[in-house]
Order: C-alpha cells, then structure tokens, then sequence
C-alpha cells in the first residue's frame, strides 16, 4: 500500500512547460519533486507524511494532524507573527521614485536580494517536495494579478490554495501559459545569512517590484505569504486608479455595502461575518470604477476564544479544507478538539478557511460602491466613544493618522495592546506614501457620499488592564444600527476635545 501511495504522489501534479521553464529560470533544475496544484486531500496527505509531520522547532513533537472537525492543524515554528522590521524592498530604477521609503519600506541592494534569492532556492532545491500552487488576487478581472507560490510546506500550500481565488487546473494552465504574473518563493524553513547587504538578522521579507518575486527566509508564519500579497496589490492599484484597501467588507439584502477598515485584531473579520449580511472579504479588498471586490478567496482569523455561540459562522468554517494555525488541544477528554482559549504557544492564534465555508457568503466576492465606511478603531486608552459619525474633514484625518492599538501575537513582540498611529489603517502594508490612498479615499467619499463612522472595539471604562474590552453584542448592535439607518437619524453630542 505504501508504495502504491508514493507512485501517487509521484505521479501528481502536471508540470507544465511553462512552469519547467519558470523553475529553471529561478534556479530549480531538478522538476521530478515538483507537485503542482495538488487538491486539498492531496495537500492533506503529504501533511501527514514523515519528513512533514515534525515540529519546525523541536523534531520529537508532531507538528501536522488532523483536528475533530476535520481542519489541519500546523505550526509555524519560531515565528509566530509577521517581522515587519525585516521587510525589504529592492531599491532600483523601478522603485526609487515609486516607494514610500523609510521604516516601512526599507531599502535592499540588487545584490542583497539575489544572495537571498540564491540561498533560499539552494535550500528548497534539497527538500522532499517542492509545491507550487497557481491562483488570482482580485475577485474583479480587470484588475486581477495571477500570483504563483513556490514552497515546501504542504501546509503553507494549503494555506494560499485558501487564500488565492481559485479556478480549475485547466483554466490555471491557460492562465499563466504565459507565466505569473508575481511569484512568491517561500524558503522559511531556511535562514537567510544575516552578512548579506542591508540585512540585519536570519529572518528576510525581500521584494523585487522589477523582477516580480518575494524570497521568504527565517520565517514560516503562513501570514508572510498572505500580507506580502498584499503589499503587491497595494503597489499596483493605485497606478491602476484604483484604490487597495486594509479593510472587511460586505453587502446587505439591498445591495448596499460596507467597508470596514483597521488593523489585525480591531473586529475586521469578526464583524464582517454578519448573520444578516453576505460576506465579500474579512480583510483586503479595492475599490475601483466598478465597486469594491475582494482580493482574496479566503478568509485567515484570529482564533482566540472562538466558540459557536459569539462567531457561529466562523466557527463553523473551521471543517475540512481549513487550517488552524499554533493552536493547541483541549486535551485526552476531548481528543483532537481544539481548545481556542489556549494560547500558551501565542496570542497569535490564526485559522484559515475558503470563503466557500462562510454559508453567507458573495461569490464572486464583488459589490457595489460602499454605502458606509467603518473606521474600526481598538483604542487601549479607553477614552473614545463607542462610535461616532466622522465629517468629510474628520474621515480625512482619522484615516491618515490611524489612532488605533496594535494587539498582542499580531507582530513579533506584541504581548499587550500598544497604541499607535498607523495611517490608512494598515500602514505596515503600505509601499506608497499614506496621501496617495487617502486622496483616493476622499475623491470616492466624496462622489459616493460614503457615510463615514469612527467605532471603537477596544476599551471602555478605563485603559487596557482598568476597564474592559468593548463587547461584540454592543459593536454588533451599533452596526446593525448604522445598516438600517436608524443610527443616522439619532441626536448625536459632541465629545469635548476629541470634537467628534
């Protein structure tokens, strides 16, 4: 049986021409190891293989198995959130003008990316197995990218078949006949030599905006993949006219849609989920000529005390298909049952899922032109009001300064709420400067008179360790207001100093 089961996995995966072609140029010459866009089930099996199943960080532990409601669960090793202060981005003739550069977007040297480039396709040419999984950014045609992944996790494979949209391995194969339109090389089980040119630790983010490719080194946080996506759509939209956006979304029986914006961990995706409304997307999204659209197909949220009764739909999600991320069991009383509240490994617990599994859900992931925008802001001083409807002027303000908390597990070395200044609400993600989007943002309120709300999901009562968390049973409610109108027609006062 088990040699049946290898000639299998030998046998899966058509490697294409163009992608021989592709892998050769990058540097792998040897396509027998090679499974291109293998199934989930596939995917799932090759987890549970030997040389996949150890923990990245201590070889006696298992790393992937299967959970009681049929997710895959996986660790990501030493890293267990993004490493913002390792990103870099190659400072050339195509980028010299077009990059905010700064803390955000450091500066590499041509010869510093090739070096990492290098050592991450010498060590991922010495695995097992090497996938590679073929799929879109952006839901609209107009303006999607085909993005193509190279790694040798099955569960980092799994993870970007979730969250690239997906299509049929024929379609695929017409598609990027023609090769990728942006390919990401995911060597994090490697280290990136800490003397290469303007690196400053093993742990390496590179983006070549002129060779379209990223090189991951040092990490296997799945979210490296997901955001560094992002960062390339944020750097095309806007040269497209169309404006990228750190935000949830979705859509009422109407057709009226919701933006809502903020920064991992402030209610994007929770608040998205909404029982009365379809979800498009939990947390990228553009909008353009045409309306907003999702610029993923799946969904990747933060799983700290997740049950059935606050977040049934995302609860539910969590089946086969899904990955649970750094999590741990409840224990022998309940095998294989995941314990959501445990958070021993990190505060930075995660699952994955397709959009597919939300059953109220908007595919394809698109709607019309926002009718409210949502400002989610998780303030750890507890001084701002639950919500507050923002003039054009305020909007303007709120969105470039980006007042909001950072939370514990999201980056390397959070491990309490941390107040901060992050313009667009995700300025970590931003390769251009903060007013490119936020004249976007104005000229589209603007035209579509966009009502535009400020909501705090963080504290109330007192700072962070005096008073307590925002409940969701209220922030619902407060939405639920603002969507059938009746919020607007209240009597509102104005807070002192604040003005809002």
């Amino acid at each position: 049986m088990l040699k049946a089961q290898v000639r299998t996995f030998a046998a899966q995966g058509v490697v294409t021409k163009e992608l021989q072609d592709h892998l050769k140029r990058m540097g792998f010459t040897d396509n027998s190891r090679v499974v291109h866009n293998p199934t989930v089930s596939e995917l799932y099996e090759y987890a549970l293989q030997p040389e996949h199943r150890r923990s990245p960080t201590d070889p006696s532990v298992t790393d992937s198995t299967i959970t009681s409601s049929g997710a895959l669960s996986c660790t990501s090793g030493v890293k267990m959130g993004r490493v913002p202060k390792e990103k870099r981005v190659v400072y050339d003739a195509t980028t010299k003008d077009t990059i905010w550069w700064g803390d955000v977007n450091i500066p590499l040297d041509p010869k510093g990316y090739t070096r990492n480039k290098v050592k991450a396709v010498d060590c991922m040419a010495t695995a097992k197995r090497i996938f590679v999984i073929d799929g879109y950014a952006g839901f609209d045609l107009e303006y999607q990218k085909k993005i193509r992944i190279v790694c040798t996790r099955p569960y980092h494979a799994l993870f970007m078949k979730n969250m690239l949209i997906r299509d049929t391995e024929e379609n695929l194969n017409l598609a990027f006949a023609k090769g990728p339109g942006f390919t990401v090389i995911n060597g994090g089980e490697y280290y990136a030599d800490p003397n290469t040119e303007d690196m400053t630790s093993r742990t390496s983010i590179n983006v070549h905006f002129k060779n379209r490719e990223m090189v991951i080194l040092g990490s296997q946080y799945a979210g490296e993949m997901k955001k560094g996506v992002f960062g390339i759509m944020h750097y095309y939209m806007p040269q497209a006219g169309a404006l990228s956006m750190h935000a949830s979304a979705n859509v009422g029986k109407d057709g009226d849609s919701t933006v809502l914006f903020g920064l991992s961990g402030t209610g994007k995706t929770t608040l998205s989920a909404d029982p009365h409304r379809a979800l498009i997307g939990d947390d990228e999204h553009v909008w353009c000529d045409n309306g907003i659209f999702n610029i993923e197909g799946g969904c990747y949220a933060k799983a700290v005390g997740l049950s059935e009764e606050k977040e049934p739909e995302i609860y539910k999600a969590i089946r086969f298909g899904s990955i649970v991320e750094n999590i741990q069991y409840i224990g022998e009383d309940a095998p294989r049952s995941i314990d959501y509240d445990n958070v021993s490994l990190t505060e930075n617990t995660r699952c994955c899922y397709p959009l597919e599994h939300i059953d109220n859900v908007r595919i394809p992931a698109i709607g019309g032109h926002p009718k409210n925008i949502i400002f989610l802001t998780c303030d750890a001083n507890g001084v701002l009001p639950p919500v507050s409807k923002l003039t054009f002027d305020q909007a303007m303000y709120h969105f470039i300064s980006g007042y909001t908390a950072k939370v514990a597990g999201t980056e390397e070395g959070i491990l309490e709420p941390q107040s901060t200044f992050s313009a667009c609400f995700g300025e970590a993600f931003l390769p251009k400067h903060p007013y490119i989007y936020a004249k976007m943002l104005a000229e589209k309120v603007e035209t579509y008179e966009s009502n535009v709300w400020l909501v705090n999901t963080g504290w109330s009562g007192g700072q962070y360790g005096v008073g307590k968390r925002m409940s969701l049973g209220v922030t619902r409610t407060i939405l639920d207001r603002i969507h059938d109108g009746t919020l607007e027609k209240e009597e509102f006062e104005t807070v002192p100093g604040f003005k809002l």
